[in-house]
């Protein structure tokens, strides 16, 4: 059950002198992480509905798929690849550049809008209630992410909305507008929008509206993320090697002393991490230990002690797993998300609507892992248990 902060230093709700502020520059566009020509490129292949093109991509649920065609989310190198070859195209065709001349942001997203007209005043609140949130959490580091959500109601997918402002105020269900108003220990939803008006007025806001509302800040993270991924397009994608007939006979032959050495001098071993945080949660401190690295493991892949049972007993707490973040999870595979500084394993499914879920037994959690950066969910690729 969520419940009200406690230790911590009384509210003043908008007693002090205001101030001049810092201006909120509203960016109507501030959800559009990754625009795209998936949709122009659908509609010329003859697909007019979204619904067609899953149909092609069993291995993209069809809620992240749109989430990737309306920019909400980056999509994976692997994601890119496959959706360009459903469409006869380049993965580099499915990208743009947001600073070349002629495109506007407005023209792209015009085709996804929901038809509201934009209320100025609520777009204000919700930037407002975004930095308020930012502030509140860097003042008080016991605020976790984990404490959010099992205490107060408000789990990680909503949070991110909520301090990236995708959603305003008075569109929020009364659940979530009851948490927020536990969270800021105010009575109700107008004591609430008095109190981060009050905080803006004073200039405590100051430091974190701008950069939740700058639009050249979001084309600059647009810019970068896109740099990234065409890096990362541009190395081929690893295939398999096929083992011919004379190479598979020569893999069963015993090996010699001396390549036998070569292997042992060749194997690698990967730093393990893991101890336990309240919450199911996993830190990512460093235990003095290695484990083997299995040779599907990445460059960056890790050993991260389970410490509890929170998957059940089929991944007890002494076991440890190997996490590989350049592995994006499999359905019915296992994931590891980082949340602040640490990590929650999940087993990763889909819900009856498509959308990629990540569940935990200890505690109960359901977590909708398409709605979360790529860059903080892991594959689980293998697990050790001691004998």
């Amino acid at each position: 059950m969520a419940r009200t902060r406690t230790n911590k230093t009384p509210i003043v709700l908008d007693q002090a002198a205001p101030r001049t502020a810092a201006p909120i520059v509203l960016d109507p566009f501030r959800a559009v992480i990754f625009p795209n020509r998936i949709r122009e490129l659908r509609r010329a292949n003859g697909l007019p509905k979204l619904m067609a093109l899953s149909d092609r991509l069993p291995d993209i649920p069809y809620i992240r798929l749109s989430k990737i065609e309306r920019g909400e989310v980056v999509a994976r190198a692997d994601e890119v690849r496959t959706i360009a070859a459903a469409l006869d195209t380049t993965p580099a065709a499915l990208l743009v550049d947001v600073e070349a001349p002629g495109f506007d942001i407005a023209v792209w997203a015009q085709p996804f809008q929901d038809g509201r007209p934009v209320a100025i005043d609520e777009e204000r609140v919700a930037v407002m209630l975004a930095a308020a949130l930012r502030m509140l959490r860097g003042n008080d580091r016991a605020l976790t992410i984990s404490v959010l959500d099992t205490e107060y109601g408000l789990p990680p997918v909503i949070l991110s909305r909520l301090e990236n402002a995708h959603k305003t105020l008075d569109r929020w269900n009364a659940a979530t507008v009851a948490a927020l108003c536990r969270l800021f220990d105010v009575a109700d939803e107008a004591a609430l929008r008095k109190h981060i008006d009050g905080l803006y007025r004073r200039g405590e806001l100051d430091g974190q509206v701008g950069r939740i509302a700058d639009p050249q800040i979001r084309i600059a993270r647009t810019r970068e993320r896109n740099a990234a991924l065409m890096q990362e397009l541009e190395s081929p994608p690893e295939r398999p090697r096929k083992r011919t007939g004379t190479t598979a006979a020569k893999a069963k032959r015993p090996a010699r002393p001396a390549a036998a050495a070569e292997t042992a001098a060749a194997a690698r071993t990967l730093p393990v991490y893991g101890t336990a945080l309240p919450g199911g949660l996993i830190a990512g401190t460093s235990v003095d230990a290695v484990i083997d690295a299995p040779k599907l493991a990445g460059p960056r892949a890790f050993g991260l002690r389970v410490c509890r049972a929170t998957l059940g007993a089929g991944l007890p707490a002494s076991a440890t797993v190997i996490v590989d973040p350049d592995r994006p999870p499999i359905v019915g595979g296992l994931a590891a998300i980082r949340v602040d500084d640490g990590f929650r394993l999940l087993t990763v499914a889909c819900d009856r609507s498509g959308a990629t879920m990540g569940y935990s037994v200890t505690p109960d959690i359901a977590i909708a892992l398409d709605d979360l950066d790529p860059a903080l969910i892991h594959a689980v690729i293998a697990a050790t248990f001691p004998v």
